[in-house]
């Protein structure tokens, strides 16, 4: 197992297709912490002309999964939610900052917050983590 942030979301990066597709990158990691970007393309948004939904839940969800896996014991989801607090717009750089509020040897809880380059709210999501027991560079689900 693996402690090192940066080497652990290095690992998973590799392997991030979902991420590499919507240009999601990595731009700090910590214990129990990952900060993620991503500029929104026309590609990504709705009838309404704005982000959909579901692009920001995808950057949330992916800060999320850096940040539970910081630690180098694979993890995953078990349960979210997210608030939709404004748009976002084609051309927005969009922030999502992920942060352990609590983390056992099994489950965890995280908040994750999506700002745009106005430091203005977009979005608020809530992860529970499960811990599969195994290392990140080892993890089959």
């Amino acid at each position: 197992m693996n402690t090192d942030a940066w080497a652990n979301a290095r690992e998973m990066y590799a392997h991030d297709n979902c991420a590499h597709q919507m240009g999601i990158e990595i731009v700090e990691m910590g214990e129990g912490f990952a900060k993620l970007t991503m500029t929104v393309t026309e590609a990504m948004l709705n009838g309404h002309q704005t982000c959909h939904g579901g692009q920001l839940f995808t950057l949330a969800d992916t800060a999320f999964a850096y940040a539970c896996n910081s630690q180098g014991l694979a993890a995953v989801a078990s349960g979210c939610s997210i608030d939709f607090v404004r748009p976002g717009h084609a051309g927005d750089t969009l922030t999502a900052v992920a942060q352990v509020r609590t983390q056992g040897r099994q489950t965890g809880v995280y908040d994750i917050e999506i700002i745009n380059q106005h430091e203005k709210t977009v979005a608020l999501f809530r992860g529970r983590s499960h811990r599969i027991g195994t290392p990140v560079s080892g993890a089959k689900l």
